[in-house]
């Protein structure tokens, strides 16, 4: 499933017209990213938990060459899914 297709399954399980779904996807998709974009987590009981995790830095090598070569420290967004999610999946 992508975008569009998200979009079409709310505007077909909640009536509202295609525009106002994309709308509503979009601020859903704004609203996480910015409570991650701040360190926060989002919890949506009975689905999963966005959070954000912090990555330490670390020596890799280059593939092409093999040289050791330093990767920076960074955050990296971290999904888990809920009980709820699960039990659906299985």
């Amino acid at each position: 499933m992508n975008k569009n297709d998200l979009i079409s399954a709310v505007a077909d399980a909640s009536g509202l017209s295609k525009s106002d779904a994309a709308s509503a996807v979009e601020g859903v998709f704004d609203s996480v990213t910015k409570a991650l974009s701040k360190g926060d987590e989002v919890r949506l009981v009975g689905f999963g938990t966005f959070s954000v995790s912090r990555r330490k830095a670390s020596m890799g090598r280059n593939p092409r060459t093999g040289e050791p070569m330093p990767i920076k420290a960074s955050n990296q967004p971290k999904f888990k899914a809920g009980k709820g999610l699960k039990d659906a999946v299985n």
